[in-house]
């Protein structure tokens, strides 16, 4: 839950309310209405308006401003990887940070008689 007085960013208008997509606003008070789906209202300085609004329609600009910079470092990686022809690198950003050595799938991988094998013992028991 957002506290009050905190500044938040209208990232969707899911019931097309005309929300100010992209617009800030200050969280003014919280709608305790059970009857309704409403969670706050918030007050738009720019339009000098106040609007009724789900959580999922405004986002905390601080998380806003996190997920810009992860991308953004993200993206320099990918180029600097490129740049350098780093294919390690590139693979482990691409990944998500789990870096996966070629030796460990190269374990996985049976001969065909071993395979043989365990296919006849499990059908045997």
């Amino acid at each position: 839950m957002l506290r009050l007085g905190q500044k938040v960013i209208f990232v969707a208008d899911s019931l097309e309310q005309n929300l100010p997509i992209g617009d800030y606003g200050y969280i003014i008070a919280y709608d305790r209405n059970a009857d309704n789906i409403f969670e706050y209202v918030v007050r738009a300085p720019k339009l000098n308006k106040n609007f009724f609004v789900t959580g999922e329609d405004v986002e905390l600009e601080e998380t806003l401003l996190e997920q810009e910079a992860d991308r953004l470092a993200k993206q320099a990686l990918i180029d600097f990887a490129l740049a350098t022809r780093n294919e390690e690198l590139f693979r482990t950003i691409m990944n998500g940070g789990a870096a996966e050595p070629a030796s460990e799938s190269n374990k996985d991988v049976q001969s065909a008689q071993d395979f043989v094998k365990q296919v006849n013992l499990k059908a045997w028991i």
